[in-house]
């Protein structure tokens, strides 16, 4: 049947897909439950820590199940026993205890700060869809404005269960491990200072384990714990599926754009910030809106400074615990999260602590698909300079403005609740002609199984990443090393990448252990006098078209904690990782560590007090460390060296790569494996280092490449469909389909589709395939509308190249403008 070849070219895998699983309705449906509610768990921990910044303790407090318990760690005995815990059950105890902790240090009176940093979760949800288990790195900044200050950090192993439609917090277990305060930093916690292994909620059997389950047995209907004796659905109707569904995959490009955004932010690439907003966008500050367009917001921009980074100059913000609200229709959406600047000279030995909530508005570009900036908005916390601290109110006076608005944790409020529009559809919907057949229920639920996994890829990625971040900050070289695929591969800092989950492991504890063996793991065995925190945040996840594999680039912000007060600081990397789906588990395939952009000498010092790297004590024991390693590891020589000729260009600067090596105040080059979320242009400082996306796989490695082991490589951007007359007709359309570099559009297929007042009036054209030079013509077979001002629109569906794109056509033929008509 001619539909079923067109979507078996839309669609690669489909046939697979539905001849060996089967998709039926209460599969997908339980699937899709699973994934919302891992994504409403993690809204939930973020939502506590942004009630947090407010003193809304009460809000807190809320989202505790009736018997929820709270045992907050004190550090001052063993950390791992209840005893050296507070612990509260209930709402009522619960708020009341959350206003006492913070005392004066709440957010709220005048200059006090309360800030709250908790991200990197490793979410695990039972199998039964009603409980689940949550890992987090936590952080508090705390200060009266009065003088006095807390800095407290540590582990949250939380529970989670599912009742009366939503997800709540049944139990919230902080374990510390540092502490101190702004004048002298912080040091470990615990008996004489030695710090525990906090036990993990999930084993490596657990780690990256996928969220779908199609091809179990339909469970049994979730209770949902109400006195109304209600249950979640065994089964959702399709048009329902698609457009929750689809509602997943919209907030999957909202936060990578938020994300994306921040990284173009820290290196001041003005112009590429300005490109991802809309023509009339703005930036709001304080309730201060700029006027609209890209000439009033490069000059709020400039206020942070020229475009680009010189010598010296620090302007990191990341970005914490963001909660991410698309609207029912699909057209506009809302970010709100913490940002924390991290802002210096070191020319002039000067820095800056900028706390922000930001509330972002963004929409949808109806004639692209391709979600943009609407409004950056920011509301002040506190501004500080880094040699005074924060204690006593900071720099500003204290804003009088009510914060922004907190986010619903929730989505959907109820599981049953149909929230689609009466016009929304589907962004695949193909239109059929009046002699073919309808679209086969079979074909349009393998699409949304697979769209499914798409973002199902994202929370598993996540979960991944998570993992390891925590498997790394305890040394546990053996279990981060079993997170990689069998033919993974990992750069070593400072040597070259290792091949397989054996050398990766075998490498890390030549490195730690002090010899060649992945048995002996001492932070296991032992209390420990420091650890090293990878804090993992920010992440941008571009996912295949079948789901099976994605492209990860994610922050690395780096401190540790030691018996040492005050003797840790801050450093700031880069991930560029990949992952794929290898049987039930999410997969590290490769994972690259550009590092260190900038350091701290010290908690005194801070990032901004920093002496040349050829004098500095810092700089001589990194250096110290890397070559000990290089001496550790002489007979276990990497699979590729950072000195590969293939990767100099790549690789110099970096420490252990080519020379001249580039260290803070130096600024080093940045390099990006995506390009413009909203245009597709690649960075404006030229940085690309695209698909094949694995470091290595460009010259070095090749056939490490993920195409060349049977998996997709995830698109690098967005697809740009333009479309324009056809030169001497009046009735045919040239379609040209656009990704990056390597990445080719051949074989998408392309429909031609009128609008009129926001409704679909049907195809109005012919249809194909995109050629090998990225073009298709196809003609108008409704020459009534030519001329007519009815915008056509220009659908293509993606192949496994590149995601699905969108364009339109506004104006007249190429013959009515040659004659001026």
């Amino acid at each position: 049947m001619k539909f079923v070849t067109i979507a078996l070219v839309l669609w690669p895998g489909i046939a697979s897909a539905i001849d060996s699983t089967q998709p039926n309705l209460e599969n997908v449906t339980q699937d899709l439950l699973r994934v919302e509610s891992v994504r409403q768990i993690k809204n939930i921990q973020r939502t506590y820590a942004q009630l947090a910044q407010h003193g809304r303790w009460k809000e807190m407090a809320d989202l505790f199940a009736d018997d929820g318990i709270l045992r907050w760690g004190k550090g001052t005995g063993d950390i791992l026993s209840t005893t050296d815990a507070e612990s509260v059950v209930g709402r009522s105890p619960i708020e009341s205890w959350l206003r006492q902790e913070a005392g004066d240090m709440d957010g709220t009176k005048p200059g006090s700060l309360h800030v709250f940093m908790s991200d990197m979760p490793v979410i695990t949800l039972a199998d039964n869809g009603l409980t689940a288990k949550g890992r987090w790195t936590a952080l508090r900044k705390l200060g009266d404005g009065k003088g006095r200050t807390r800095i407290e950090g540590g582990i949250f192993e939380n529970e989670y269960v599912s009742g009366g439609g939503k997800w709540k917090i049944s139990l919230l277990r902080y374990y510390p491990l540092y502490a101190g305060n702004y004048e002298t930093g912080w040091k470990n916690l615990g008996v004489n200072g030695s710090l525990p292994v906090i036990p993990y909620h999930y084993t490596l059997d657990q780690a990256g384990l996928t969220l779908l389950h199609t091809e179990r047995k339909s469970l049994p209907a979730q209770s949902s714990g109400s006195s109304s004796g209600q249950s979640t659905p065994t089964k959702l109707s399709l048009d329902e599926l698609e457009y929750r569904v689809a509602h997943l995959n919209e907030e999957d490009e909202v936060r990578n754009l938020v994300n994306g955004m921040g990284y173009y932010v820290d290196r001041r690439m003005w112009p590429d910030v300005i490109s991802l907003f809309v023509p009339n966008g703005t930036i709001t500050i304080q309730n201060n809106t700029s006027p609209p367009g890209p000439a009033s917001i490069q000059s709020v921009l400039n206020r942070m400074g020229p475009e680009g980074l010189s010598h010296g100059i620090l302007n990191e913000h990341p970005i914490f615990g963001t909660v991410i609200q698309v609207s029912p229709d699909h057209k506009t959406a809302t970010a709100r999260g913490l940002e924390i600047g991290l802002i210096g000279d070191s020319n002039v030995r000067k820095g800056q602590w900028r706390f922000c909530v930001f509330h972002h508005s963004l929409v949808k570009d109806l004639k692209s698909g391709i979600w943009k900036i609407q409004d950056l908005s920011y509301y002040r916390l506190l501004f500080a300079d880094y040699a005074a601290g924060w204690g006593n109110g900071g720099i500003l006076p204290a804003s009088s403005l009510a914060p922004p608005p907190i986010l619903s944790p929730h989505y959907p409020s109820s599981p049953t609740e149909n929230r689609r529009p009466v016009s929304w559809r589907p962004f695949y919907k193909r239109y059929l002609d009046w002699e073919e057949e309808e679209e086969s229920d079979s074909i349009r639920l393998a699409k949304v199984q697979r769209l499914l996994l798409r973002s199902s890829a994202y929370d598993e990625s996540e979960n991944t990443s998570g993992s390891y971040g925590f498997y790394i900050d305890d040394i546990r070289c053996s279990d981060f090393a079993k997170l990689h695929s069998e033919r993974g591969h990992k750069l070593s800092p400072g040597i070259g990448w290792y091949y397989t989950p054996n050398a990766i492991s075998l490498s890390c504890a030549s490195r730690y252990y002090r010899q060649n063996t992945t048995t002996y793991n001492p932070s296991m065995s032992s209390l420990r006098s420091s650890v090293p925190f990878h804090w993992r945040l920010q992440p941008v996840i571009l996912v295949s078209q079948d789901g099976r594999s994605a492209t990860l680039r994610t922050r690395n912000l780096q401190t540790g904690t030691s018996r040492t007060q005050g003797s840790n600081g801050w450093m700031g990397g880069m991930y560029h990782d990949q992952l794929v789906l290898e049987g039930e588990k999410r997969k590290l395939w490769s994972i690259t560590i550009d590092e260190f952009y900038w350091n701290s000498r010290n908690w005194t010092a801070g990032w901004a007090n920093v002496v040349p790297v050829t004098n500095t004590t810092t700089s001589r024991r990194w250096l110290n460390t890397i070559s000990d390693h290089k001496r550790q590891t002489d007979n276990l020589d990497p699979d590729v060296s950072l000195r590969h000729p293939a990767l100099a260009e790549r690789e110099t600067g970096f420490n252990g790569g080519p020379a001249p090596t580039v260290s803070w105040p130096g600024v080093q080059r940045m390099w990006w494996a995506y390009r413009n979320l909203v245009t597709g242009a690649i960075p404006s400082d030229n940085s690309y280092w695209g698909p094949p996306g694995c470091v290595p796989c460009r010259g070095a490695k090749p056939e490490w490449a993920l195409r060349a082991n049977g998996y997709q490589e995830p698109p690098s951007g967005p697809t740009i469909v333009t479309a324009d007359w056809a030169e001497g007709s009046g009735v045919d359309i040239e379609i040209t389909v656009k990704g990056g570099p390597e990445e080719s559009s051949k074989g998408g297929w392309v429909q031609l589709v009128t609008t009129l007042h926001g409704e679909d009036t049907g195809k109005v054209g012919q249809e194909g395939p995109v050629g090998d030079d990225g073009k298709v013509v196809l003609r108008i077979r409704a020459p009534g509308i030519v001329g007519t001002g009815i915008p056509i629109e220009v659908f293509y569906f993606g192949n496994e190249n590149l995601k699905p794109g969108k364009g339109i056509l506004v104006g007249e033929p190429w013959e009515r403008k040659k004659k001026g008509e």
